[in-house]
């Protein structure tokens, strides 16, 4: 099993995974940082959900989503692609996802993190 990356820095929009500044939206999913789509929570479509609902069973309990700046509800597209597979949803706003990104990491929890840029 691979470690999972850490989330060293985020801002100025993109984030600083494992030393390694990368711009835009992030998503990693069964440990591997990808660069992600979605600019603001309204572009999010199930298509960006997609590496999430393809991960092996039991590789992600549960998504971790940073909504950007603010705090806001998932768009419903997020929690219905969800919820019929048994994967559970927490969000907030970025930074703070990004902060808990590495505390669950160090806790070996199986989840896929999805971090709109700042």
């Amino acid at each position: 099993m691979r470690r999972p990356p850490s989330i060293d820095a985020y801002g100025a929009g993109g984030f600083r995974i494992d030393g390694v500044w990368r711009p835009g939206s992030l998503l990693i999913v069964e440990d591997a940082p990808r660069g992600w789509r979605p600019r603001s929570l309204a572009d999010i479509t199930e298509d960006d959900l997609r590496p999430i609902l393809q991960a092996p069973p039991g590789a992600v309990e549960f998504v971790l989503l940073g909504t950007g700046t603010l705090s806001a509800p998932a768009p419903s597209v997020v929690r219905e692609a969800l919820q019929p597979r048994g994967v559970g949803l927490e969000f907030m706003a970025s930074d703070a996802a990004a902060r808990l990104h590495n505390v669950l990491a160090s806790q070996g929890r199986l989840f896929a993190t999805a971090l709109i840029a700042m």
